[in-house]
């Protein structure tokens, strides 16, 4: 055997101790720095994952030049260089992990065939799952809601859970927390991070220790940067490389500096302050880069309302949003009950690597700095589209009126003036009436807000306030309560509140994301018809992070993001158009006017029970009982067993079609092409909800009708998100979204652009016709004919859903050409094998005149290189051509070397399988 190569950079691995006397080693950055001295000037993000270059240097997937280059960071630089960033850990939630766990089930069969071990597809890392997407709000209002919705949940979700409980016994490194438990992210922030780790197979006296990293398939993974942790979004399909061994590769990056000064003025909240950091990062173009916040404002930040901030990177754009290490995370470690030898070795080892305190202005040389003075900060909701879009509270009612009529184009509803105040009733319901603006959820949910514990006690406060004060909310508006963790009610009970939330309707409705990810459950059908046979634009309210289009409920146009004290209050107004800082919430106790301002609570009275909240024991009996009282639900799930899946017939898990023909060479791949269809012309910010919806299947669909001809009733369809381990169910629903526009439309005759997965197709003879995108995919395979989509700016913003991308190259779809894309569906369509083609300039498709009936060729000149330019060629059909340049966006060599395997996951199983 060939001696190991010795460590380049061996000189720099160090002891370090704790004041109690344990000891460890560590992969010293201030040594690093003699020799690269400008280490100590660059950001705290970069610095740690510098030490994971440093420490993984093998000189084979990490080379010496790769500590050389990140050590020699300079904040204007040109990016071109790669790094290869090996992750600590992965965490993944349901809706993401199961098509994950099925890909790699699927490698298990492929190598089993082969006649290789199945044990060859090993995740190398630890992998946690949280149940979380799964639970709907079907029942609320009810004390029997949570039982109600978590019996259902099991009874629409059984094969999935028993193909998790498969995975459990067989890979080594992978672990399930069941339904009930809480959001990923929350649970990640309590249980999962552990400050450093070591390598379980170090048991030496003296073993080395390095920081908690990790990427998770979830876009708000970001929310652990809260405690200082790298760690960002990825697709299922990035996250598997990771798991199996491979370097999370990504252009070295911008950093820009938030300098935070001031304190928050009496009123206003965490969700007030990521709001406002949401809308002035999101036109700062933050796209693919680091944030990093600093400076005494960012020092005063509790570690909850840090959370609430890098949880909303994927809203304001950027790769992170960093809080680094210092004594209020010890703080936060020590009250959520991590033990004391954790919480002695995370402070002695970010102290030895010079990374612990906060900066200070002028410590560190950044990209850019962007400068807020909390005092600035006003009470806000953002929407009613987009979560970047923030709305002082004051401005709320006018701003709905003026979009109520305003064009689609201009992020209007497009509807007559006339027609804004005009009410109609509610049959059965007594004299309730609906009308535009009408609150018709209120649903405190999502990973966001519920791990606050300011902001939830706000809640409470304030539905005491108003209980006894006489407010009530009207039953027909869907109220409830999702927390982030089961820790949550349980302060909320200690501080006598839940009974108020509950007395205005807002039971417990689940533990997991709920309404955020789609899953609100349906409004009863009589309100369905009459937003549907009056054109209503009605409106949510939930203290989430996104309100995408048809996201929240397909009939709901308007959705509004708000801190949870507001949703309790939007729910007693019941209108958005209630002023609610002038006008009266609703009328109290012997017909009185109560105000807005009458039941906020002060920052005095949520601070007197914050105590409630931070009980270290409280935690530790909590997460506890994922191993010793998982639940009766769970226990009584049995699946198969064994190394290899068995595949059973099920409509929501399916072997995945990825491997298909799978060989250990890879074919010889060009990716250019002639007289491809366009299957979409799409505007603005078309989000992978637009592209792979998570919400509700309609039964006209084309997953819908797939389904009942399947044996499977409407009322059994769940969601999209569920059925994400089904690839016949997936690629029918991309594209799907009831609220896409596909601009080859024609306009209808009320000048309003046409919705839904529709496209026109164009067949070698004959004229055009209009039909489900699905169908016109199937047609043109089968013709031998590719196609492309094309976009505009911020193509692929929202979640990290690896499935945008599966149903995008499914559907035969070869190239998306856009003005710009989010940064993880750009390498999600690189993953598997679809060109993500960049306008250059103040081109675009509408520049180019497009109409969607033309042939397009798309031209590469010689060996495929990261970010190469190529011919875009437009046939038209007068015979006329056109030919422009474009940007090729596979970005780094790495990526080349997925698009030529056919993606990344033959790249990674051809890897595993000649190792």
């Amino acid at each position: 055997m060939p001696a190991p190569t010795p460590h380049a950079f061996a000189s720099t691995l160090q002891s370090f101790s704790t004041p109690s006397g344990a000891s460890g080693q560590y992969w010293s950055l201030p040594l690093l720095a003699q020799q690269y001295p400008s280490i100590h000037r660059l950001p705290v993000s970069i610095r740690i994952v510098l030490e994971s270059v440093l420490r993984n240097c093998d000189g084979k997937k990490v080379a010496p030049q790769h500590v050389e280059q990140l050590a020699h960071w300079l904040p204007n630089a040109e990016r071109t260089e790669e790094i290869p960033f090996v992750v600590t850990r992965v965490v993944l939630q349901d809706f993401t992990g199961i098509p994950l766990l099925a890909d790699l089930a699927a490698m298990r069969t492929v190598a089993a065939a082969l006649g290789k071990s199945p044990k060859t597809i090993e995740p190398l890392v630890p992998v946690d799952l949280v149940v979380d997407h799964s639970v709907m709000v079907d029942y609320y209002g009810t004390p029997q809601a949570l039982d109600l919705n978590m019996r259902l949940e099991f009874q629409r979700n059984y094969e999935r859970y028993q193909f998790m409980q498969w995975g459990m016994q067989a890979f080594d490194t992978f672990r399930v927390v069941p339904p009930g438990f809480g959001i990923v992210h929350q649970v990640n922030l309590e249980y999962f991070a552990r400050g450093v780790y070591k390598s379980p197979q170090d048991q030496s006296a003296s073993p080395v220790y390095y920081p908690d990293s990790l990427v998770g398939t979830d876009s708000h993974t970001t929310m652990i940067n809260g405690v200082g942790v790298v760690g960002w979004g990825v697709g299922g399909i990035e996250a598997e490389a990771a798991m199996l061994g491979q370097p999370v590769y990504m252009l070295t990056p911008d950093v820009v500096g938030f300098e935070l000064t001031g304190t928050l003025r009496e009123g206003v909240t965490a969700t007030d302050l990521v709001l406002f950091v949401t809308n002035i990062l999101r036109a700062e173009k933050v796209v693919g880069k680091f944030v990093e916040f600093f400076g005494p404002g960012a020092a005063s930040i509790p570690v909850p309302d840090r959370a609430t901030i890098g949880n909303m990177a994927p809203e304001y754009g950027a790769t992170m949003g960093f809080f680094p290490v210092d004594d209020k995370t010890i703080a936060y470690f020590r009250s959520t009950g991590r033990t004391a030898e954790e919480i002695e070795r995370f402070e002695a080892y970010y102290k030895a690597q010079g990374l612990f305190g906060m900066p200070n202005p002028g410590d560190i040389d950044y990209t850019k700095t962007v400068r807020l003075d909390l005092a600035s900060v006003t009470p806000s909701v953002a929407g009613p589209k987009r979560p970047q879009d923030r709305i002082d509270l004051d401005k709320l009612a006018t701003t709905f009126a003026d979009l109520y009529s305003k064009p689609n184009e201009a992020n209007g509803f497009n509807q007559p003036a006339s027609t804004l105040a005009v009410r109609h009733p509610l049959p059965s319901a007594g004299d309730t009436t609906i009308g535009n603006g009408d609150v018709l959820i209120a649903a405190i949910t999502s990973c966001t807000n519920t791990s606050n514990p300011s902001v939830m006690l706000a809640a409470g406060l304030l539905a005491k306030k108003a209980v006894e004060a006489g407010l009530t909310v009207q039953p027909h508006i869907k109220t409830s309560l999702a927390p982030g963790s089961r820790i949550v009610t349980e302060y909320l009970q200690k501080a006598g509140l839940l009974t108020y939330l509950e007395q205005l309707g807002f039971y417990l409705a689940g533990y997991g994301c709920t309404t955020c990810i789609g899953n609100a459950g349906d409004l009863s059908p009589e309100i369905n018809a009459a937003i549907s046979s009056n054109q209503l634009v009605c409106a949510a309210v939930l203290s989430g992070n996104r309100n995408f289009e048809a996201r929240i409920h397909p009939n709901l146009k308007a959705n509004f993001l708000a801190s949870p004290p507001l949703v309790v209050a939007y729910a007693i107004a019941g209108n958005v158009m209630n002023d609610l800082t002038t006008q009266p919430l609703g009328k109290g106790t012997n017909g009185k006017p109560v105000f807005l301002a009458d039941i906020w609570p002060s920052m005095a009275e949520i601070d007197q029970n914050l105590a409630y909240a931070m009980d270290a024991q409280a935690f530790r009996s909590n997460y506890d009982k994922v191993k010793t009282e998982p639940g009766e639900l769970w226990s009584n799930i049995h699946g198969t067993t064994g190394q290899v899946y068995d595949w059973p017939a099920s409509t929501y898990i399916a072997e995945p079609p990825f491997f298909g023909n799978f060989h250990l060479q890879p074919a010889a791949t060009n990716p250019g092409f002639t007289g491809a269809r366009t299957m979409a012309l799409f505007g603005d910010s078309i989000t992978t909800d637009h592209i792979s919806p998570a919400g509700s299947i309609a039964e006209k669909s084309p997953a819908g009708q797939w389904l009942l001809a399947n044996g499977v009733p409407k009322a059994d369809f769940n969601s999209y998100g569920s059925r994400r381990g089904n690839h016949d169910v997936m690629v029918r629903g991309t594209f799907a979204n009831v609220r896409i526009k596909n601009l080859m439309l024609p306009l209808d005759a009320n000048g309003s652009q046409e919705e839904g997965g529709l496209t026109l197709y164009h067949p070698r003879q004959g004229a055009a016709e209009k039909m489900p995108i699905y169908d016109a995919a199937q047609k043109y395979m089968a013709d031998g004919v590719p196609t492309v989509v094309f976009g505009g700016e911020e193509y692929g913003t929202g979640s990290s859903r690896d499935w945008a991308a599966k149903g995008t190259q499914l559907l035969g779809i070869k190239a998306v050409v856009a003005r710009s894309f989010e940064r993880i569906h750009r390498a999600n369509l690189v993953g598997m094998g679809v060109l993500p083609l960049q306008f250059l300039g103040t081109d675009s498709w509408q520049s180019l005149g497009l109409r969607g009936d033309e042939t397009i060729d798309v031209v590469v000149g010689g060996a495929l290189q990261p970010q190469m330019d190529v011919a875009l060629v437009v046939h038209r059909v007068d015979g006329s051509y056109q030919q422009i340049t474009v940007r090729l966006r596979i970005d780094t060599p790495i990526e080349v070397d997925y698009y030529q395997h056919g993606g990344i996951l033959p790249f990674v199983l051809r890897q595993l399988l000649a190792a």
